[in-house]
Order: C-alpha cells, then structure tokens, then sequence
C-alpha cells in the first residue's frame, strides 16, 4: 500500500464542522506509516527541521514557540506532520495560516488532514509537495525545499489578486462585507449579496461604463471634452501623419509633445520635442504603439496621478523621472539593469512603486529619448553624471495633502465628464500646491481602472487608505451589501420547510430567492438542481441581482463535502437530527452529524436568530452555539425548556390543541390552526415543518397578521 495516500481532498469553500472560514480537508491513508512515530524513524526529525526550520514558530497544542518540534521530539504521527508541513509550505510561498488539524476516521489508518487556506490551487500543490517531502524525510532520500517552494511561490504570485484588489477586499472585510472571487483565473470580485451587491475587477466597478472608458482611451476626444468644461488642458491635434505631425507642431509652437492616441503606460510618449526629425521620428514610434497619433504643446514640470473615487480626490502622488547615475566604468545599459532593473524598489507595475525599466521592452521610446540627449545604450557616462533614461514618471512621492483646492476641484470635474466613478487624473505642473492657471500646468491624461499601488506603498511619504476610500464609495456607512439569508438545515423537512418558508415571505413583496433540492428559485424563476450542488444553488442564490432574501438548505452532507454556501445568516433553523446520512464522510454518530447541522448556528450574525426544535434533545443543545437570539418550537406547550426560555422573555412557536401559538415571554397569542398550510393534495403539511417555518418568518420580523394570511392560503404548490 502507498504509504501517505491521499484518498480525497474536499474543498470546504464555507463555514464548516472545523472553522467558520473556508479550509482543504484530505482524507489521507498512512500505509505503513500509520503506527511509526516521529521519534521513531532515525534522523528523521533532524531532516524536517534542517528543511523547514520556520517551523520553529509552530505553536502547536503546546501553545508556545518551538511547540510543534517539541512533539516531533516525544513522537507524533504523520498526519499531524502532514498538516504542519502543508502550513508551513504555504506559509514559504506568501500565504501565511496556522490553523489546522489532523483527526483519526473509523477508518483504520485513515486520517483527515485539516488546513486553512486563501487559494485552492495554491493549498493543493503545497499538500501535495507536503506529502512528498514527508516521504522523502522519513526514507532519507534527498528534496529540494528551495526549488519547490520557488515553484510554490510562482505559483502563489501567479493566481494572486492584485495589489488594488487586494486593498479593496481587505477594506471590505474589515466592513463586513461579504465577497466572493468570481473567477480564479481573474481579479473580478463580487462584493455583497443579491441586489445589494457591487462588483470590483481591479480599480474599477460595475458602474465603469464603456462609453467613459472609450472616452479615455481616446486622448484627443479626452482632451476636447475638458477643455469644454473648462478644465486645463494642453491644446493639440491628431495627427494623420508625419507631415501632419509637425505642421501641428508648427501651429501649437515648440517644444511639443507626441503620444499615441490610445496606448498606456506611458509607451511610444516623447516630450520636449523641439526639431522637426524629432517629431517625425517620433510619430513613428508613437503609431507603432497605438491607433493613431496625437500632437499637443509642452506642458513643463512634474508629472502627477491624482485619484478621484466617488466625487472626492482621495490620494495623489507626484512622479520620477528614471535616471542612472555614471560611475566612469558601466555603460546606460548596464546602469539600467544594475540600479533600476534590480532596484529594490522596481519592480513590475503592480508590485513596487516603481515600475521596472527593462530596456528591451521599453527601447522603441527609451532609445530616441537617449539619442534627443546625445547618448546611445551603451554611452558610458562620466563618473556622477545623471543621464535620464525614461522621462515617463514612477509616480513614487505622495503629495496628498499639498494638492491646492482647485486642482483637486479640476481632477474631480474630469473625472465626471469622462463618467469615471473611479479615475487616474494626470496632472503635469512644476507646483501641485498652486493653481494651474498660474503655472501653465494642465490636465494630460485621464486613467480607467488606475493602479493603486502607488498610494499603498509610496517610495517617500505616506500610503494613503485608497481601498477604504473605494468601498465607502461603494457602500456608504451602515451599509454592508448583506441581504437578510436563512439557513435551513436537519435530516428531514428541509425542502418543505423552505417552500412554506419562502411563500411565507413573498407576503412582503420582497424577491425571495431559494436553494433547495427542488433547485435554484429566484422570484417566479425556476432553474432545475442536481444533485451535489447545494453549494453552488446558495450562492446562485446569493449572486442574482434580483434577490432580496436569500432561503438556503444546509444538507448534513453538503456542509461536510463543500461547507456552507453563505458565510453568515440572520436566521438559523434547524429541525431534527436524524440518522439518515451516518457514513457520510467518515461520520458515524449522531453527535458528528449534529456538529454538522450545527453549522448554520454558528454564523447567524449577533442581531439575527436561531430557530431550534426543542423536541430533539441534540438540537437543544445547540443553542449555546448561536450568537443571536434563540427561538424554540415544539408540538408540547408544557415542554421544560420552552417553559423556561419563555419565563426569562424568550420566543417560541408551539402547537396547543391544534392550533399554533405565538409566545413571547408570558404574552401568547393564537395564530391560526395548525393544519390551516395543506400540501397540494389537500392533506396537512407535517406539524414540525409548519412549526419551523412560522417561527423563521417571524424571526425574520414578519407580522402575524402576514404569518397567518400566509399560512391560510399555501396550497404546496404556490412558489410565486
């Protein structure tokens, strides 16, 4: 047998049995190994330590530093191994976590191995490379960590959200707000829930529409707009060709400007321009790297990115040009590569504040720049001499708070003609702290989706909170992009309890979106499920911008192969425990299954409610687990633990001579007969669904008078 086979591997996407945040748990077989302590194979230990010494920081349950390798020291099994190694693998590649876990199955030998996670491809690979480095470790073959904690690390950078992303997932997290990665491959993030949810891809919104970013690919068409509001721009022309470029350079007067018509990143821009062969030959190089070309006067001074999000300027930062300095040894080329190339602060545009100049990429601009100053690439300047070799600016300086009032009213007015929410207002002047009027500084650019890095770690000065900025835009205080969500789960009734459920709501005119077995219904919508994909419906559910409240069964055995498919709830049901799925997963006893249905409690949100059947005794006991306020229902008004829960002011929903009551504290009031929900045949739905669903919807603050014209009128089959 392959020792340290790993059987499967579920991705638990949700709240599940191990933690409220999403975790990989690998069933893993040990083989041979599974009754060999740490302590036990030679040299063993010794190996591990040398290749992995960061995991000297692992607590473990010894709860201080080093505590992990002192139970490698006294003798522990190899899924507890493997589990640590997973973390620590990740942690090499960028991805710091130190939850986990490693339990033994019914199974003899059989393991599962529990780890917290930020990507799943990233977790996999390092489980996998774990499990390899084990067996190297306990057969004394070689491994080389380095190399695979380089591929590791590749692979963590490769599919990892962008810097701007990131801080505007982060500033939503620290609100509360939910999101969700809608495409590994892609930083497109849903942000919310329903019909309150926003999107994000990078530095731009679901309100960044294609007409404003054509506006702003189109530098001329920019240009010409603003300066019809009366924002100060440089005057230009585009130009149809070389004769036309410098005809316009002519008619502007020099020294002018030439840049193509819709390209970035400051490619094929050459400034300063002053002679008629440095204009045609720049035409060229601007054509090559865009749809047409663009001539306008010369604006002197620095170059600045302003960022406007929502109507404010939130951050600006001033540019640097990318000078080498001679050292009377090393030509232009080699001082790129040696003090920009490698600069510790260079890097690629989304990862360091300044951008990286790589001579072969940017020679079709940085060659003529060089040649307009006398020099060639491979120039050797003298000892202390500056030689700028790109003059498009590594925006690097904030200068945030020197940014005078009428600078920052233009950026603003431009960034709402262009229709941006979200928008990078060049600004080139020689003083971002006087007006532009009296500087002949001017408006140069505007930018969609701009990169944030700049204002998030700034070579000089202070990193400014761009993403908060971004997601207040996008929720204003006291809002969160949450929709109310009720979980439903037990062993039966589930579907029937979310149909009445569901009906019940739709009396508030709201757009009710349900997950169940029947599939996926949003208002009168109705989309089929398969079976498995109880995850995928929740958040389908939670995804369609109609909903407005989402109802979500919680299975036993999707929570415990995929977790929950909502991170919280306002309403938590649970209706019994039941035998029906033992087995599953490697859970085979009521009390395992019960810590699976439990999970819907565990995130209802401090202002919601759990809904618990105080007829099963394992689902009493639950009720130490919901950080809401906790409501009871049962068909025996004389039970013990409503009793009491209703004496202390709780709520509960119980049958007494077949009729439902309401009950809050020592205040109980008829609703209607029990049997007054029948199903599509007639008969009466069962007592304990109707039971759940009344206490849900009231929970969810439905009135009683709703409860009840709801109750009366359900015939099954109405889902509408």
């Amino acid at each position: 047998m392959t020792d340290l086979k790993i059987i499967q591997i579920h991705l638990l996407r949700g709240p599940n049995i191990w933690a409220n945040f999403p975790v990989l748990e690998a069933w893993v077989d040990l083989g041979a190994l599974k009754d060999i302590g740490s302590d036990e194979v030679p040299g063993f230990n010794d190996r591990l330590k040398t290749w992995l010494p960061g995991m000297i920081e692992h607590r473990c349950s010894v709860g201080e530093r080093g505590g992990f390798f002192q139970r490698l020291d006294r003798g522990t099994y190899p899924a507890h191994i493997l589990e640590h190694v997973t973390l620590e693998l990740q942690t090499l590649a960028g991805h710091r976590y130190g939850f986990g876990k490693a339990r033994a199955t019914a199974v003899d030998g059989v393991y599962k191995v529990v780890v917290r996670y930020q990507n799943e491809s990233l977790v996999t690979a390092s489980l996998h490379s774990a499990r390899e480095l084990l067996l190297a470790a306990y057969h004394d073959t070689p491994y080389d960590v380095a190399e695979e904690v380089a591929r590791l690390r590749e692979l963590a950078e490769r599919i990892a959200l962008g810097p701007s992303t990131m801080a505007i997932v982060n500033a939503a997290r620290e609100r509360g707000i939910p999101w969700r990665r809608l495409d590994l491959d892609r930083s497109l993030i849903q942000l919310g829930h329903g019909a309150r949810q926003r999107r994000i891809w990078t530095a731009e919104t679901d309100r960044s529409g294609a007409i404003s970013e054509y506006i702003v690919g189109d530098k001329d068409l920019t240009r010409r707009l603003l300066r019809q509001a009366g924002v100060p721009v440089p005057r230009g022309f585009e130009a149809d060709d070389p004769d036309d470029a410098w005809d316009s350079a002519e008619s502007l007067g020099i020294p002018v400007v030439v840049k193509p018509l819709d390209a970035n990143h400051g490619r094929g821009v050459f400034i300063d321009l002053t002679t008629e062969e440095q204009v045609r030959n720049a035409y060229q190089h601007a054509l090559a790297e865009g749809g047409g070309v663009v001539v306008e006067c010369f604006v002197p001074g620095t170059d600045h990115r302003l960022l406007v999000a929502g109507g404010r300027m939130v951050a600006a930062s001033k540019g640097f040009p990318a000078v080498v300095v001679g050292d009377g040894t090393h030509t232009i080329r080699e001082l790129m590569v040696t003090q920009l190339y490698h600069s510790q602060q260079a890097g690629m545009p989304d990862e360091c504040p300044w951008s990286k100049i790589d001579h072969s990429a940017w020679e079709s601009s940085v060659v003529p720049d060089l040649e307009d100053q006398g020099y060639a690439l491979d120039a050797l300047p003298r000892v202390g001499e500056r030689v700028m070799v790109a003059r498009f600016s590594n925006w690097c300086i904030d200068v945030t708070d020197r940014v005078h009032p009428s600078i920052r009213d233009h950026a603003i007015t431009a960034a709402m003609v262009a229709g941006l929410d979200i928008c990078g207002v060049d600004v080139v002047c020689r003083d971002i702290g006087v007006p532009l009027e009296d500087q002949h500084g001017a408006i140069v650019e505007l930018n969609a989706g701009p990169n944030l890095l700049m204002y998030l770690n700034p070579a000089v000065g202070q990193a400014r909170p761009v993403g908060e900025a971004i997601v207040e835009m996008l929720f204003p205080a006291g809002e969160d992009g949450r929709i109310p969500t009720l979980g439903i789960s037990g062993s039966r009734g589930k579907t029937t309890c979310a149909r009445l459920l569901a009906h019940l709501l739709r009396t508030t005119g709201a757009c009710v979106g349900v997950a169940s077995s029947d599939g996926i219904q949003v208002g009168a919508r109705v989309s089929p499920g398969r079976h498995g994909e109880r995850l995928v419906g929740a958040q389908g559910v939670l995804l369609h911008p109609w909903t407005e409240i989402a109802i979500c069964e919680a299975g036993a055995e999707h929570v415990l192969t995929d977790g929950l498919g909502f991170d919280h709830c306002s309403v938590g049901v649970v209706l019994n425990v039941g035998e029906e799925h033992l087995g599953h997963a490697h859970v085979t006893t009521l009390e395992g299954m019960a810590a699976a249905k439990r999970c819907v409690l565990d995130v209802v949100m401090p202002g919601g409610a759990g809904v618990l059947n105080a007829d099963d005794p394992l689902v009493v006991e639950m009720a130490g687990a919901c950080k809401g306020e906790v409501i009871y229902f049962t068909r025996n008004p004389d039970h013990p633990v409503v009793v009491r829960h209703c004496a202390g002011g709780g709520r509960a929903v119980v049958e007494r001579t077949d009729m439902l009551w309401l009950i809050h504290g020592s205040d109980a009031q008829p609703l209607c007969p029990l049997t007054a929900a029948n199903s599509t045949d007639g008969t009466p739905l069962h007592p304990e669904n109707v039971l759940a669903a009344t206490a849900a919807a009231w929970a969810h603050g439905l009135s009683v008078a709703l409860i009840a014209v709801g109750l009366r009128n359900y015939g099954g089959k109405d889902c509408q």
